[in-house]
């Protein structure tokens, strides 16, 4: 098995609804915001190489939507998902599977593009079995008012137009090297992919965990939909990577690609950080 970070870009989040209820003056201390309170955020996707398959976990915000949606959110950097692919010489026909933690749009945005004369999508990974899971998605084409601005129809209904959609069974075992923890904190039965690689479990945190800015337990998002579930949640999956020394893959902080935790007097705090090649 060979895993790759795949960077798809950069964008601007504000910095409270990133943080909730946490003042300012302690979450700046480890993600400073600009004079627009906006804080910068990654758009970190993994790639898994497993003989045949190559397996893609989100893609990213992608480029299709106009320019008055994507000015929110102050794109910038270098990098793109083509651009990250082919730097490990993929292509996107060669992606067998992408598997998506959740719908919101900065997650699953580069599933879809216009076709060439823009009249209509395709798929971007057109020979990939796309995996979401069914309470999910039906929440996504249903959702509340103050979430639907998250699930763009763009993004989410060609997958099923193209007859490659598939459902996770929550009560079933993806793959032999990938377990799946649902939470439904953020959103309904976001997934948490926890991928064996040698004699380590390497966790894709998603929105779980943002960033190592998140922490402490009461470091929870504004945009959570259930911040007191996402709390208990949290603070399992905090507990059981610290006691087991588990790897974690930051999907959004800016500074840090993967970090691990540990317990102290204070409970589960954060022990290192670094770069997934450092250890690979």
């Amino acid at each position: 098995m060979k895993l790759y970070t795949i960077d798809t870009g950069y964008f601007k989040l504000d910095g409270g609804a990133m943080f909730g209820v946490v003042p300012k003056v302690l979450w700046s201390r480890t993600n400073p915001a600009d004079e627009n309170n906006l804080c910068p955020w990654a758009m970190r996707s993994l790639l898994i190489e497993d003989g045949d398959r190559l397996i893609l976990i989100d893609n990213g915000i992608g480029d299709k939507q106009d320019d008055r949606f994507l000015r929110h959110y102050y794109l910038h950097g270098h990098d793109t998902l083509d651009k990250s692919l082919n730097r490990h010489g993929f292509l996107p026909e060669d992606i067998t599977d992408v598997f998506l933690t959740h719908l919101h749009f900065d997650h699953c945005g580069g599933s879809v593009k216009w076709n060439k004369d823009r009249t209509g999508f395709e798929m971007v990974f057109k020979n990939a079995r796309y995996w979401s899971n069914k309470v999910h998605w039906e929440h996504a084409l249903n959702s509340n008012y103050r979430e639907k601005a998250s699930f763009l129809k763009d993004n989410i209904l060609p997958i099923q137009e193209s007859g490659n959609l598939n459902f996770i069974d929550r009560e079933k075992k993806f793959l032999d090297f990938i377990d799946v923890l649902f939470v439904d904190g953020h959103t309904e039965s976001q997934m948490i992919p926890h991928i064996k690689y040698k004699n380590q479990t390497i966790i894709f945190a998603a929105d779980l965990l943002p960033s190592t800015g998140h922490v402490p337990l009461a470091y929870v998002m504004g945009y959570d939909i259930q911040p007191l579930k996402t709390l208990n949640e949290k603070k399992d999956f905090l507990l059981d990577a610290a006691n087991n020394k588990h790897i974690i893959f930051l999907q959004h902080d800016n500074y840090n690609e993967c970090c691990t935790v540990k317990l102290s007097e204070k409970g589960v705090v954060l022990d290192q950080t670094f770069r997934l090649s450092d250890i690979l």
